[in-house]
């Protein structure tokens, strides 16, 4: 197979320009795509130049195994080879429903290499979700993980009349050795070089993924993403973390596969020849860092906020003494990262930060494994605050913004240029204008062509070569873009006051207590909000307040501590915004929202029109007279 790759061109300048109402932003591209590249490429790049290169260390028997580029080049061929067997056509979709793990990735590739699209289904999706997405995708296959997936999936199999074949990752069912194994079986009378001529036939603007977005706001809508826009995608983010985005470096991948920005990160990953890692058992993922050592990580706002959240409660519960420190270590920790951007810290503060590391941030790196410097933020608003204290203890967080229509990030803060609280400046090659009023458009290598079969919703999306967001935010005379709202999430009160509910439901989310928060008042008298209560943070806070240790949430919901707890939260929350904006009631919700009953997506978006169904009654009873 001939090496195909992107090109470099000269960097020029950022360029600037727009009135009092409307700015642009644009980032001059560093590479060009060539036209008959495509994502898969690499995979037998790799495995002809550099084949003893460790692409990726899979978990084998509670051992991380490293993997060689030729070896997986193989059985990215084999289970191609099934795939052409079992009937897939270039052009064809084949859905991939699966928690995070290595097989993910190779049989993405094999996908691919047999010149088809990857459909992506979180493993955590319902009988509905799935039926949808096979229905509308019109997959042909169906590669599950386990048996419950394939439960899942037999009720609605008439549901999907171009679904011809469904193999399970784990042995069992129709696929008694494992997906990957039983692939490369049925595959073994398929030529070398019927693969070999499917890689030559995609091109740039071959569909690669058709991705299904959240549904936040409504039923999912395919994005179909082309391997220029993976490409464009993977060399941006390379540009953007080229200190960590190189061989030699290592990165666990513990995010949802199926989600936009994981599998983005991950083929830059592969593309910078990184040893990538994946897991997803989440309860173990503390000891994981420790034995897996990365260099770094990826995750979404709501991990961060737990991470901190967890230490900063952990250390009061103590002592009070271990209590004060922490606190103090994380002032001192803001304020040095504060500095950053005025010139660095004084003698004073450097001396502070240099005891508070020995005392409290190198344990907290230890958490993370010891060898991670930096972390990748996206999917919702980090706040500055916590950018600033993870900064501090030496991990800085890097944060971007994009959408599933962007292939992940669209701009993002890089290890050059980096102003914490904005999600910093766009890609190379990418653009961002601020519209009239307030909303983010982008364009650019990164920015799709279409919704699937959906012509009415990409006419709505697409307007010259720009996509309209929906989100809401501004642009600084260098470029960064900061994120102010959701545009369909503004709140106009009865009295006509404009809210935008992030920064409110950021502030109250940095409490240790709370899960959740979701400000309402739309065309109501006041702003109001509800709150639900973290899990985990439970049964220390009733050990503490001297609670019984069997009542649940529910059972306390009026309990005067508690309200007391959650009022001070407000109140602090309060205290970032106007007295108009500011929220005069709440209700302690009886338990926390979840993916399972539909109120949050499996990146921990929230779906408020389903919570606003489910908590009318709560709602209306805030309002009541």
């Amino acid at each position: 197979m001939r090496r195909r790759h992107c090109e470099p061109v000269t960097r020029g300048a950022l360029q600037r320009s727009g009135g009092p109402q409307v700015q642009e932003f644009t980032t001059p591209a560093t590479f060009t795509v060539a036209d008959d590249a495509s994502a898969v490429d690499a995979v037998f790049d790799f495995a002809a130049s550099d084949p003893a290169l460790a692409v990726f260390d899979r978990l084998v028997d509670g051992r991380w195994t490293p993997v060689r580029a030729d070896d997986f080049a193989e059985q990215v061929r084999g289970a191609a080879k099934g795939l052409v067997a079992s009937g897939v056509e270039p052009g064809d979709r084949v859905a991939l429903m699966s928690a995070t793990r290595y097989e993910w990735s190779l049989l993405d590739y094999a996908i691919w290499a047999a010149g088809a699209t990857t459909v992506p289904v979180y493993e955590t999706s319902s009988t509905g979700q799935v039926e949808w997405i096979l229905e509308d995708s019109q997959a042909k296959v169906l590669i599950v993980e386990h048996h419950e997936h394939t439960a899942t999936v037999a009720p609605i199999r008439d549901a999907a009349p171009a679904l011809s074949s469904v193999f399970q990752i784990d042995p069992g069912g129709d696929t008694p050795d494992g997906a990957i194994a039983d692939l490369a079986e049925r595959g073994s009378g398929v030529a070398d070089s019927v693969i070999d001529d499917r890689v030559r036939g995609l091109t740039a603007d071959s569909s690669a993924v058709l991705i299904y977005t959240s549904g936040t706001t409504g039923r999912p809508k395919g994005c179909r993403l082309t391997h220029r826009n993976l490409l464009a995608e993977s060399h941006g983010a390379i540009a953007a973390f080229h200190t960590e985005l190189r061989r030699g470096r290592r990165s666990l991948m513990f995010l949802p596969m199926a989600h936009v920005l994981a599998h983005a990160i991950s083929i830059a990953a592969f593309q910078s020849k990184v040893t990538l890692g994946h897991f997803s058992d989440i309860p173990t993922l503390v000891p994981t860092f420790g034995e897996f050592k990365p260099n770094f990580i990826l995750s979404v706002p709501r991990v961060f906020e737990k991470v901190y959240n967890t230490a900063r409660q952990s250390a009061h519960d103590d002592s009070p003494l271990k209590g004060r420190i922490f606190d103090r270590a994380d002032e001192v920790a803001v304020a040095w990262s504060r500095a950053q951007a005025d010139g660095g810290a004084g003698l004073l503060l450097q001396a502070q930060h240099a005891l508070f590391d020995k005392l409290v941030y190198s344990k907290l790196r230890a958490a993370l494994g010891g060898e991670c410097e930096i972390a990748i933020s996206g999917g919702a608003p980090l706040g500055a605050r916590l950018g600033h204290f993870f900064r501090g203890i030496g991990v800085t967080i890097y944060e971007g913004y994009g959408l599933t229509e962007t292939t992940a990030a669209v701009a993002v803060n890089t290890v050059d240029h980096i102003k914490v609280g904005t999600v910093g400046r766009p890609l190379p090659g990418n653009s961002a204008r601020i519209a009239e009023d307030g909303e983010i458009l982008v364009s650019g290598p990164v920015v799709f062509d279409g919704y699937w079969r959906n012509e009415t919703a990409t006419a709505e999306s697409l307007e010259d070569g720009w996509f309209h967001t929906g989100d809401l935010g501004s642009l600084d005379a260098d470029g960064y873009l900061s994120i102010t709202g959701r545009k369909k999430e503004i709140i106009v009160t009865a009295g006509g006051k404009n809210v935008a509910p992030a920064g409110l439901e950021d502030s109250l989310r940095s409490h240790p207590l709370i899960s959740q928060a979701m400000v309402v008042g739309d065309q109501k008298p006041f702003i109001a909000v509800l709150v639900t209560v973290d899990e985990d943070a439970w049964p220390a806070w009733k050990e503490r307040n001297g609670k019984p240790g069997d009542a649940t949430v529910a059972d306390l919901t009026a309990d005067p501590d508690l309200v007391a707890e959650i009022d001070a939260a407000v109140k602090a929350a309060n205290r970032t915004v106007s007295h108009a904006e500011s929220i005069k009631k709440f209700r302690i919700l009886p338990k926390d929202f979840s993916e399972e009953t539909g109120e949050i997506t499996p990146t921990m978006k929230l779906k408020r029109n389903v919570v606003a169904a489910s908590y009318a009654g709560e709602i209306e009873a805030i309002y009541a007279k």
